[in-house]
C-alpha cells in the first residue's frame, strides 16, 4: 500500500526534487524556444556567466533555464513562470485577446488560492484586479515588478551561492 512521504528516505525525496528540477529545466528549454524567448547569440564563457547580473542571467536562454531549474527546486518557479507569462501578455499584438490572456494570467498566479499563486501585497493584488475591468498591456506592470524585485533581492542571491550556478560556471563552452 501506498504510505506518505515522510516514510520514504530522505535521499529519496532529494533525488525527486532534483529530478524534478532537471525535468522542469528541460520542458521551460522547449518553452523558451516556442515564445521565442531564447537568444542564439553565441555561447558565453565561464567568466562571462560569472559577470552576469540578474537581467542579464534573464535575458539569456541558458541562465534563465539555470535560474529556473533553482527556483523549481525551491519549490517556487510560479515566480519566473508569472514573470515570463507578463512578457509573453505585454506582446500581445491583437486587442481582442488581451482580456482572455490577463483573465487566464489573474486566475493562474494572482486570484486567492491560484494554482500557481505568487506573492504579492494586498494592496498590489487589489490594484491589479482593478486593472483587468479594462485590461491593457500594462496592466500587470505592478505585480510583475514586485515579483521581480522579490526575486533579484531574494532568490537571486542563494541561486549564486547554489549548486546549479556552479553548474552553469563549469558548462563546458562550444
Amino acid at each position: 500500500m501506498c504510505r506518505s512521504l515522510e516514510h520514504l528516505p530522505v535521499t529519496c525525496l532529494e533525488r525527486a526534487k532534483e529530478l524534478k528540477a532537471r525535468f522542469g529545466s528541460f520542458l521551460l528549454k522547449q518553452e523558451l524556444s516556442i515564445m521565442g524567448h531564447s537568444q542564439k547569440n553565441k555561447k558565453r564563457t565561464p567568466e562571462d556567466r560569472q559577470k552576469w547580473s540578474f537581467h542579464e542571467l534573464l535575458a539569456h536562454k541558458e541562465g534563465l533555464c539555470a535560474f529556473t531549474t533553482f527556483l523549481a527546486s525551491e519549490y517556487s518557479e510560479e515566480n519566473i513562470a508569472f514573470y515570463l507569462a507578463c512578457e509573453e501578455y505585454r506582446n500581445t499584438k491583437s486587442s481582442s485577446k488581451l482580456c482572455a490572456k490577463a483573465r487566464k494570467i489573474y486566475e493562474e498566479f494572482i486570484a486567492s488560492d491560484a494554482p500557481r499563486e505568487v506573492n504579492l501585497d494586498h494592496e498590489t493584488r487589489n490594484i491589479t484586479l482593478k486593472n483587468m475591468e479594462q485590461p491593457t498591456l500594462s496592466c500587470f506592470n505592478l505585480a510583475q515588478s514586485k515579483i521581480n524585485t522579490l526575486m533579484e533581492k531574494d532568490c537571486y542571491p542563494r541561486f549564486l551561492k547554489s549548486a546549479v550556478y556552479q553548474e552553469l560556471i563549469t558548462q563546458h563552452v562550444g
